[in-house]
C-alpha cells in the first residue's frame, strides 16, 4: 500500500513539472512572437512625415490637428515642417541624434526657445546661454509668463508604429515655467524625491520650473 502511494505521489509530481514546463514554453513562445510582431510593425523615424507624426504625439490629442511643427528635417536643415495656428509649437526629434526626443510648448515660449537656439548656433555654451537669457529676462527684453508649459515625449528607441505614430517605449515628462519661484514661495521640494512627483528645478532663477518626471519603464 505504501509503495502504491509513493507511485501516485511521484506520478503527480511528474505531471505537475511537465505542466509547468509546458506553460513556461508557451509564455516564452508568446513573448518571442510578440517581439517579432513588434519588429514587423515598428518602422524607423527616417522621413519628414514620420518626424511630424511623432512630434505631434507630444501635444494633447485634441490639439494635434492644428499644432505647428518645427525642427531639423532629414536633410539636416532647421525648418518649419508643418504650419499651425493654435497655441502649440512642436519641436520634432533630431534625426541625427540617438534615441528619440520630441517636445511641444506654448507659442508664447517661442521667443525664449528661439533665443536659446540662436545663441547655441552662435557657439555659446550652455552656462553662457543660461547667463545671457537670465540677464535678458531680468531686463524685460525676454519674457516668460508664469504657467507656460513644455511637454516632452522621449525614449531610447527611434522606431514608431505608423498606424498610431506612437514611439516604442516613449514616455512623457512635463514642465511648468515659474520664473524666479523658490521652494519657499511654492512649497515644492527643490530636488527630486520620487518619480512622478512634482519638484522645482532651477529655483530662484529665470528658468525656474516645476518638473514632473515619469516612473521609468522598461
Amino acid at each position: 500500500m505504501k509503495n502504491l502511494l509513493t507511485v501516485f505521489v511521484l506520478t503527480a509530481i511528474l505531471i505537475s513539472c511537465h505542466t509547468a514546463d509546458k506553460e513556461k514554453a508557451e509564455i516564452k513562445e508568446s513573448a518571442e512572437t510578440e517581439s517579432v510582431m513588434d519588429t514587423i510593425r515598428l518602422k524607423p523615424i527616417n522621413t519628414d512625415e514620420a518626424l511630424i507624426a511623432t512630434a505631434l504625439m507630444a501635444v494633447p490629442k485634441n490639439s494635434r490637428s492644428r499644432a505647428k511643427v518645427i525642427g531639423y528635417n532629414m536633410a539636416g536643415e532647421f525648418v518649419t515642417l508643418r504650419e499651425g495656428d493654435n497655441e502649440f509649437i512642436c519641436l520634432a526629434d533630431d534625426p541625427k541624434k540617438d534615441g528619440f526626443n520630441a517636445a511641444c510648448y506654448h507659442k508664447d515660449l517661442e521667443p525664449f526657445m528661439a533665443r536659446g537656439r540662436e545663441l547655441k548656433a552662435a557657439g555659446k555654451t550652455r552656462p553662457e546661454i543660461f547667463k545671457i537669457r537670465e540677464e535678458e529676462v531680468k531686463s524685460g527684453t525676454l519674457i516668460i509668463q508664469p504657467g507656460l508649459t513644455l511637454q516632452l515625449y522621449y525614449g531610447m528607441k527611434a522606431t514608431y508604429d505608423p498606424a498610431t505614430a506612437q514611439v516604442a517605449g516613449a514616455q512623457y515628462r512635463y514642465v511648468v515655467y515659474m520664473p524666479w519661484a523658490t521652494g519657499e514661495s511654492t512649497g515644492l521640494p527643490t530636488v527630486p524625491r520620487t518619480p512622478n512627483q512634482p519638484w522645482l528645478m532651477d529655483a530662484g532663477t529665470h528658468r525656474a520650473h516645476i518638473m514632473i518626471t515619469p516612473i521609468q519603464t522598461d
